[in-house]
Formats: structure tokens, sequence, C-alpha cells
């Protein structure tokens, strides 16, 4: 049976992207659950507001708001990279969607002051994480190996996002055990390493681009000299004379 591919310029591909934004927006939206109004005494003063939980439900929904927004821009950057998709790439994006849909359910264990104490809901949140980040990666490496890219990158830009998912997912990892061993809070505050370790991937990715860029500006400028008709040339007379033009 013949594999379906749908192209990039037919409508499929367009609803596809469209519900994949949607699960991304429907899931910042879920994120409001998580914060209680806090009961009416605590308004007094912002001190007892904050304290009242709020604080700790606001951290949770702004971690998991930035999360979602990267995971949005990562899948819409990396279909853009896409000529089409097909059955295997659909199934893989549906699996990476259902464990976006499960950041607001995690996000409430690491946002509620009565479980704060607890290592659970910040090993939850990391794999959640983590799985996420796991299949967007699986995603382009199926796109890629059914030929769905619309253009083949190269080794080197291989390996630095291939490096990039790894090193993510390997610090939420970490942030298990430190939740464990020493505290909730400073298994969270190992997720503050993707900050530099994202600008440093990027800024990797950058140049590896930029370079390729200038490699074929060249070439396509040494091939478009090679193809200009040359000078005439002259060779010296035997008998002293002067040159000869050999474009006569």
């Amino acid at each position: 049976m013949a594999r379906r591919r749908f192209g990039r310029d037919g409508a499929e591909f367009g609803r596809g992207l469209g519900f994949f934004d949607a699960i991304h927006a429907f899931a910042i939206t879920l994120l409001v659950v998580n914060i209680e109004p806090p009961p009416a005494a605590s308004w007094s003063t912002l001190s007892s507001l904050l304290g009242s939980g709020l604080g700790t439900a606001l951290m949770g929904f702004a971690i998991s708001f930035v999360v979602i927004a990267v995971f949005w821009r990562s899948h819409t950057e990396m279909m853009s990279r896409f000529n089409g998709i097909d059955q295997t790439v659909i199934t893989v994006s549906l699996l990476s969607a259902g464990l976006v849909v499960l950041v607001p359910f995690t996000t409430q264990g690491i946002s509620d002051n009565e479980i704060a104490d607890y290592p659970l809901p910040v090993a939850l949140y990391a794999t959640n994480v983590a799985a996420v980040i796991l299949t967007h990666a699986i995603t382009l490496e199926v796109g890629r190996a059914r030929g769905l890219l619309v253009a083949e990158p190269s080794r080197e830009l291989l390996r630095v996002g291939r490096l990039d998912a790894l090193v993510k997912v390997v610090v939420f990892m970490v942030s298990i055990p430190v939740a464990y061993l020493v505290s909730p809070g400073w298994g969270m505050l190992t997720w503050l390493l993707l900050i530099p370790i994202g600008i440093a991937f990027g800024q990797w990715g950058a140049r590896i681009e930029r370079r390729a860029a200038e490699c074929s500006s060249a070439a396509e400028h040494s091939d478009s000299a090679a193809a200009r008709p040359g000078r005439a040339e002259a060779v010296p007379d035997p008998d002293g004379a002067g040159g000869v033009d050999l474009s006569r």
C-alpha cells in the first residue's frame, strides 16, 4: 500500500500545523487552572497575598508558560524545514502534543505550597518536559529518514541539534536526583542551566549555518566567474616583436 504524503502546499499540511498550534495554546490556557484565588484575608497586603500560595502558583505558571512557548516555537521552526508530512510524522507529533497537554498537570505539583517539599513533583515535571524534547528530536529524525525535509542538513548541523536535545534532557534528568538528595528547590534551580546552554547551542548552530551560506555564496561566485569569457592572453613572440594576441 502506497504511503500517504501531504505536501506543504496542501490543505492537510496547513490543518496539521493549525491543530498543533491550538494544542500549545490550549496547554497554556490550562495553566491558569492551577492558580486558585487566595482567601479574602490574604488580600490585605502584598506579602500576605504572595504568602498564601499565590507566589508559588505564579512561579509555576511563569515556568510552564515559558516552557510551552519554547516548545511551540521549536515545533514551528522544525516544521518549517518539512516539505510535507506523512502518517508516521503525524503519529510522533501527536505523541508530542499529548505530552505538552500534560504539562499543566505536572505544573500543579510544583505550584502547590502543600507539596512543595516533596521531590516527586519535580521528578514528574522534569520527566514530562524531557519527554517532549525527545519527541521533537525524534520527529525531525523521522522526517529526515523519510525524505520529508526541504533540504538535507549538514552532518555538523545534525550533530549540534542532537547534542542540544541530549544535553537538555540530561539537565532535566539530573534535576531529579538533586531534588531527592538535596532539595526540590535546588532541583528546580538546576533548570536555570538551560538558559546558557540554549544560548550557546543557538550561537553554535547559527555559526555553522552562516559558514555554510558563505561557502555556498563563494562557490556560486566562483562558478559565475568561470562561466564568463576570459580575457585575451598575449604570448611572447619568439622574434621579440611583442606578444601575439590569441583571441584573433
